[in-house]
C-alpha cells in the first residue's frame, strides 16, 4: 500500500501509470489532487499466483488465435470471474482499512484501475480498464478493487494488448483509491489541439456535474480553444442532463433545469485559469497532456493526467523561430518509420539538411518561403508534384505573422560557375552514365568484401562520398531534367495545340533503360521458367502457405523435376534486382535477396495470369503504342497553321523524352545497390560484435546511428539501454501517420484539392497516367500478401520501385501518396496503366473487392458499388 505522497516516477512497476501520475501531480506547485492511496501490483501478483486456475487460463489466452474473438471472449470472461471470486488476504484487508480510516472511512471514493502499461507515452490504454465512482465503505472498496483487477481481462483490454504488443503477464494491475470530489463542472483539457496537433492551442471540454456524462456520451459538452491566454473559440452546448453521485453509492444521471441547460459550464476566466494550470502540468512532464479535471466551488482539482499518444512529434531545433517542415517520405514514396541507422545513412547521402521526428525525415522550408522567389519556386514545384502539399504550404503562407518576409537576394553576386553545356539528345549519354555507375558499384563490392572493424566503417563513409558524387553529378542531373522537361513541354503544347491532355503518357511507354519497369517484366520471365514444372509450382505454393522465410526453399528446389532451372531463374533475378525491397531507402529493410520468398506470391500470380512470353510481348506492345501515338500527334499537328514547324518541334521533344525518360529510375537503383553492399558488410561486422559479447543481437546495429556504430566498433562498448529505448520508440513511431506539412507549433497542416471537376462522391487525386479503367479494387498494404488477378486495380498507401512487379498484372493504380514524377507514376505511364495518386485515405474509403473506376486523365476515382 502506498499513499500518493509516497509515490514518484520510480514507482511505475508498483502502482502503474495512473498511480505514478497522481503521485507526480501532487509534487507540482499549485496543482490540487484529491488524497488517496494505491493498492500495489504486488498485491495483485501475490493473489493471482495463489490461484493456479488463473495461471492456466492465461496460458490458454496467450495461445489463442488473435482473430478468434469468440475464444478470446470466452477465456477472458473465465479469467475475470476467477479474479472476482478471489478471497482477500487478512493483511491486505487490514492495510486498506487503515488507509481508509486515515482519509475518512465514511467518505466516498473513486476506485480506479492503474495497469503498469497504462498512461504511458507510447500507449495510453485509455478506457481499456474499469473505474468506479462514489464507492463508500471498506467492504465496497475491497469488492471494487477485485473488479478493477478483473478488468485487466476484459475482451477489449485483451484485444488492445495484442494489437500493441503487450503480453498478458507483462502487464500488472494496481488500483487507485482516491477521495471523491463532487464538482459543479468537470471535463477534459488537452494541452495540444487533438485535431490539428497544434501545441500552442489548448482545448477544454466541460460539462455539468461529474465528468462521466462527457466520457459516456450522455451529453455533448462545451468546447473552448485557447491560445496565448485568450479564448479563441467557444461552442456552448445544450446540456439537458448531468451525472451526479447516487445516495446508494455509484452514480446516476439527472435532468438539468431548462433555464440552465444552455449556460456555459465555465466562464472564460475559468477556462484560461484551467489552461494555465494545464501548461504547468505539461511543463512538468515535458510533453502535451490529456488532463481530467473537476471544479468544486472556485477550485480546480486534477484527478488524472496522461500523455497524448497520438500527436506526431516535432523536429527538435533548439531555437524559438517558426519552421515549416515538408515530409521527405511523401517525396520518396516511403512514409513508414525508419530505424536510426537508416535515418543516419540517408542523411549522410543527401546534400540537404534534414530533421528527424517520429522516425521520419523532414526538410525545413521556412527560409525558402520567406522570399518571393523562394516561395514561387517552392509552390510551383509542389504544384506539379503534390497539389496537397502545395495547398498546405499556401495555408501557412496565408497566415500573417507566422513566417518572416524577406526580399530576394540582390543579383550583384558573381555567378557560382559557368553553366554546363546543353545535353544533346544522344542515347550514348545515358549508356555512359549507366556504365560509369556499374563500374563504380563493382569496385565497391570487390573492395568492401574483406574489410572489418574501423576500416570497414571508414571505407563506407568514404564510399558514401563517391555515391553522392555519382548521384548529384551535373551530367546525371541534366539527363533526368531533360526527360522531365521534355514531358512537361509535350503535355503543355499538345494540350494548347490539340486540346489533348497528358500526351506524354503514351509516348513514354516502353522507353529504353528504365531499370524499374524492366524489373517488373523480368519477373514475368521468371514465371515462364517455372510454369512448365508442375511439381515446382506446387512446392512454391506450399512455401507461401506455410509462411517460410529466408532462402532455404531455393536449395530444396534442386531435388524436384525442373527445380534447378527454376532456382537458376530466381537466383538470376536476385543477382540483378535482389537489393530491392519495400521501403528500400531504409538500409535496415529486409531485401529480396535476404528473403526471396517475398517474391513468390507475385511469381505465382504471374504463372496464373499470363501466357508464356508476356514480358517481351508487353514491352513490344508498349513500344508500338508509343510509335502509333507519335504518328497520330504529328499528323494532327501538320494539319494546323504552321503545322510543319510544330511537328518538327514535337518530334524533337518526343525523341528527347524517349532518350532520357528511362534514366530517371537509374540513380536510385545505383544507390540501393550500394546500400545493400553496405548492409551486408555491416551485418558481418554485427555478427563479430555479437560473438565478442558487445551486442546481444546483430540487428541491434539498426538502432544505432552510423556515427554511434563507428564508436561502438572503435571502443568495444555499447549502451544497451539506449538500444532498448530506441526499439520501444520505433514501435511507437510505426503507429503514427506522418503529415505532408508540419509546423514548429506541431500543427499538421492538411491540403485540399481546390477543384470541382470530380463527380459527386468521387475521390479526388492527382492524375499521373492517362486513361480510364473499371475493375475490382484490391486494397494491398503488404506487397508480399498481394493476391491479384488480371484486370484488378491496385489500391495502396504508396508504391516505391519494389512494387513494380505487381504493375504487370493490374489494370490501374490508386495510391494515397505520390506525385507526377514519383516512381509509381513513372512506371504506370510506361506500362500504360491509368493512375491517380494522392487520394487521401484511399485504403480506408475504398473497400477490398469493390468495383471502382479510375480516371487517370481527370484525376479522380469513382466507387461503383
Amino acid at each position: 500500500m502506498l499513499a500518493f505522497e509516497q509515490i514518484d516516477s520510480t514507482n511505475v512497476a508498483d502502482v502503474g501509470g495512473k498511480g505514478v501520475h497522481l503521485g507526480e501531480l501532487r509534487r507540482i506547485e499549485g496543482v490540487r489532487v484529491p488524497d488517496g492511496f494505491c493498492v500495489t501490483t504486488d498485491a495483485f501478483q501475490r493473489i493471482v499466483a495463489e490461484a493456479p486456475s488463473i495461471d492456466a487460463r492465461l496460458d490458454l489466452l496467450s495461445r489463442v488465435n488473435p482473430d478468434d474473438q469468440e475464444a478470446i471472449r470466452t477465456l477472458s470472461a473465465e479469467v475475470r470471474g476467477a479474479v472476482e471470486d478471489l478471497a482477500m488476504p487478512d493483511d491486505l484487508v487490514a492495510a486498506v482499512s487503515d488507509s481508509l480510516a486515515r482519509l475518512g472511512e465514511r467518505d466516498s471514493y473513486a476506485v480506479r484501475s492503474s495497469a503498469t502499461a497504462e498512461d504511458l507515452p507510447a500507449a495510453s490504454f485509455a478506457g481499456q480498464h474499469d473505474s468506479y465512482l462514489n464507492v463508500v465503505g471498506t467492504a465496497a472498496v475491497l469488492r471494487h478493487v477485485r473488479r478493477c483487477w478483473a478488468s485487466l481481462f476484459t475482451e477489449r483490454a485483451v484485444t488492445y494488448r495484442r494489437r500493441n504488443g503487450f503480453g498478458h503477464r507483462q502487464v500488472r494491475m494496481a488500483v487507485v483509491v482516491q477521495r471523491m470530489v463532487f464538482p459543479d463542472a468537470a471535463g477534459i483539457l488537452f494541452t495540444a489541439d487533438p485535431v490539428t496537433s497544434n501545441r500552442k492551442i489548448a482545448t477544454v471540454e466541460a460539462g455539468r456535474g461529474l465528468g462521466e456524462a462527457l466520457v459516456s456520451g450522455l451529453v455533448v459538452g462545451d468546447v473552448y480553444t485557447v491560445r496565448d491566454d485568450q479564448v479563441v473559440t467557444a461552442a456552448v452546448a445544450a446540456k439537458p442532463r448531468f451525472v451526479q453521485a447516487s445516495p446508494q453509492g455509484g452514480t446516476q444521471d439527472a435532468p438539468i433545469e431548462p433555464q440552465r441547460q444552455a449556460r456555459p459550464a465555465l466562464t472564460d476566466a475559468q477556462v484560461v485559469r484551467l489552461v494555465r494550470l494545464g501548461r504547468r502540468i505539461e511543463a512538468h512532464y515535458d510533453r502535451p497532456q490529456d488532463i481530467e479535471w473537476c471544479l468544486a466551488g472556485d477550485d480546480f482539482h486534477i484527478v488524472q493526467s496522461r500523455p497524448i499518444t497520438t500527436l506526431f512529434p516535432i523536429p527538435a531545433t533548439g531555437d524559438r523561430e517558426n519552421h515549416v517542415y515538408l515530409s521527405v517520405g511523401h517525396q520518396q514514396m516511403m512514409t513508414d518509420a525508419m530505424k536510426p541507422l537508416g535515418l543516419s545513412v540517408w542523411q549522410l547521402t543527401t546534400p540537404r539538411p534534414m530533421h528527424e521526428a517520429g522516425g521520419r525525415l523532414f526538410v525545413d522550408v521556412a527560409s525558402a518561403l520567406a522570399t518571393p522567389a523562394g516561395r514561387a519556386s517552392l509552390l510551383e514545384g509542389a504544384g506539379r508534384s503534390d497539389p496537397l502539399m502545395r495547398d498546405a504550404l499556401q495555408t501557412v503562407l496565408d497566415r500573417r505573422g507566422f513566417l518572416r518576409s524577406l526580399p530576394d537576394e540582390g543579383s550583384g553576386a558573381a555567378p557560382a560557375g559557368d553553366p554546363p553545356d546543353p545535353i544533346e539528345t544522344d542515347p550514348a549519354v545515358v549508356t555512359r552514365l549507366i556504365q560509369q555507375s556499374q563500374a563504380s558499384i563493382a569496385t565497391l563490392r570487390r573492395e568492401i568484401r574483406e574489410l572489418s572493424g574501423t576500416a570497414l566503417l571508414d571505407f563506407i563513409l568514404a564510399d558514401i562520398a563517391e555515391l553522392k558524387r555519382i548521384l548529384f553529378a551535373p551530367r546525371s542531373h541534366q539527363a533526368i531534367m531533360a526527360g522531365m522537361e521534355a514531358a512537361w513541354w509535350l503535355n503543355d503544347q499538345m494540350e494548347a495545340w490539340l486540346g489533348e491532355r497528358n500526351a506524354a503518357d503514351a509516348l513514354t511507354q516502353s522507353v529504353p533503360h528504365n531499370v524499374t519497369s524492366e524489373m517488373g517484366l523480368a519477373l514475368l520471365d521468371v514465371a515462364d521458367a517455372i510454369r512448365p514444372h508442375a511439381d515446382v509450382v506446387a512446392f512454391l505454393h506450399r512455401v507461401v502457405d506455410e509462411g517460410q522465410e529466408g532462402d532455404g526453399f531455393l536449395n530444396e528446389l534442386a531435388d524436384l523435376p525442373g527445380g534447378p532451372e527454376a532456382r537458376d531463374a530466381v537466383q538470376g533475378y536476385l543477382d540483378e534486382y535482389g537489393m530491392r525491397c519495400p521501403g528500400e531507402i531504409d538500409i535496415t529493410r529486409t531485401r529480396w535477396s535476404e528473403h526471396p520468398a517475398m517474391l513468390l506470391p507475385t511469381i505465382l500470380g504471374n504463372i496464373k495470369n499470363f501466357e508464356p512470353g508476356a514480358g517481351k510481348r508487353r514491352f513490344a506492345e508498349g513500344r508500338q503504342e508509343s510509335r502509333r501515338k507519335e504518328r497520330e500527334l504529328l499528323a494532327r499537328l501538320r494539319a494546323l497553321p504552321h503545322g510543319e514547324r510544330k511537328a518538327e518541334e514535337t518530334k524533337r521533344m518526343i525523341d528527347r523524352v524517349r532518350t532520357f525518360a528511362g534514366y530517371r529510375e537509374y540513380p536510385k537503383y545505383g544507390m540501393v545497390s550500394r546500400y545493400f553492399a553496405y548492409k551486408q558488410a555491416l551485418l558481418r561486422e554485427a555478427d563479430r560484435l555479437v560473438r565478442s559479447g558487445i551486442l546481444r543481437d546483430k540487428e541491434d546495429v539498426f538502432f544505432l546511428r552510423f556515427q554511434e556504430l563507428q564508436e561502438v566498433v572503435r571502443t568495444g562498448t555499447v549502451d544497451a539501454e539506449l538500444i532498448m529505448q530506441r526499439r520501444r520508440a520505433f514501435r511507437s513511431y510505426e503507429a503514427l501517420t506522418p503529415p505532408r506539412v508540419l509546423t514548429s507549433d506541431g500543427e499538421v497542416v492538411t491540403g485540399r484539392y481546390r477543384r470541382d471537376d470530380a463527380p459527386p462522391g468521387g475521390l479526388a487525386g492527382l492524375p499521373v497516367s492517362a486513361g480510364t479503367v473499371e475493375g475490382r479494387a484490391r486494397v494491398v498494404l503488404d506487397m508480399a500478401q498481394a493476391d491479384l488477378e488480371a484486370g484488378d486495380i491496385l489500391v495502396t498507401a504508396y508504391t516505391d520501385p519494389s512494387w513494380t512487379p505487381l504493375f504487370v498484372t493490374v489494370a490501374g493504380l490508386v495510391t494515397e501518396v505520390g506525385g507526377l514524377m514519383t516512381h509509381g507514376a513513372v512506371i504506370a505511364r510506361e506500362y500504360g496503366l491509368p493512375a491517380v495518386v494522392g487520394v487521401e485515405q484511399a485504403t480506408r474509403l475504398i473497400q477490398d473487392g469493390q468495383r471502382i473506376r479510375v480516371h487517370g486523365t481527370g484525376g479522380y476515382v469513382e466507387i461503383l458499388d
